[in-house]
């Protein structure tokens, strides 16, 4: 007795041509948002990868991974500008709960509460808001070390007083102990301009050698078709 078995997959070129197409066009989009990215601050950029079964599965075999390689620093005049040197992430409150980001720039209200640009409240190291006891007149006054120990100075006790130290944490959300926070810079995206471009010529290539091949199949259906009409 003989047993035979397998796997035979039959469909046609031109569904697996646009299927390509299709795979290469969310392809050439994720490239496209890393070259938007660029002058970004915080952003960081976002590498396509692609599964062994996307040519059979098409763009559900298609994944993002984030590259969490540190970016741009570059000096600014603000004092609440703040930039990790080291791999890592700020952590922010907002309505739908805390979010992660390399985006550095913060402001104080009246108040004291610590805030980025979108007025959600910093973390510090501990999970809570940052609120400073004292209000400075000048921004000036508040000091950040490399461990991102937040200080202010306090005029009545001609002091610098330590208020809280800035939340910085890995992907995992585990805390980073050497962060390197760097007062008075912004971290502009990782992205290289040139090899994003340079790794979208062969998806382009790839698109178009698709179409090509569509366009023949189309071509050779409609002539089949064609001859069949005349025949009846």
């Amino acid at each position: 007795m003989k047993i035979n078995g397998g796997i035979r997959f039959v469909e046609t070129g031109l569904r697996s041509s646009l299927r390509a197409m299709h795979v290469q066009s969310e392809i050439v989009a994720m490239v496209n948002e890393n070259v938007t990215g660029f002058d970004k601050i915080g952003y960081q950029r976002q590498e396509p990868v692609v599964s062994s079964f996307t040519e059979f599965i098409g763009v559900h075999g298609l994944s993002q991974t984030v590259d969490d390689q540190v970016g741009r620093i570059i000096k600014v005049d603000n004092p609440l500008d703040f930039a990790i040197a080291n791999k890592g992430y700020f952590q922010v409150l907002e309505p739908e709960g805390i979010r992660n980001t390399r985006d550095g720039r913060f402001k104080i209200d009246k108040e004291g509460n610590l805030l980025n640009d979108e007025d959600a409240q910093v973390l510090s190291n501990a999970g809570v808001p940052i609120k400073l006891h004292v209000v400075p007149e000048k921004l000036e006054d508040i000091k950040v070390d490399a461990k991102g120990n937040l200080s202010v100075f306090n005029k009545k006790t001609n002091k610098l007083e330590y208020v809280a130290t800035l939340g910085v944490v890995d992907s995992n959300g585990v805390l980073v102990m050497e962060p390197n926070v760097k007062q008075g810079y912004n971290e502009y995206s990782n992205v290289l301009l040139q090899n994003e471009f340079i790794g979208l010529m062969p998806v382009i290539r790839n698109f178009e050698a698709n179409r090509q091949i569509f366009m023949i199949q189309n071509q050779n259906l409609q002539k089949v078709i064609s001859q069949l009409g005349s025949a009846n």
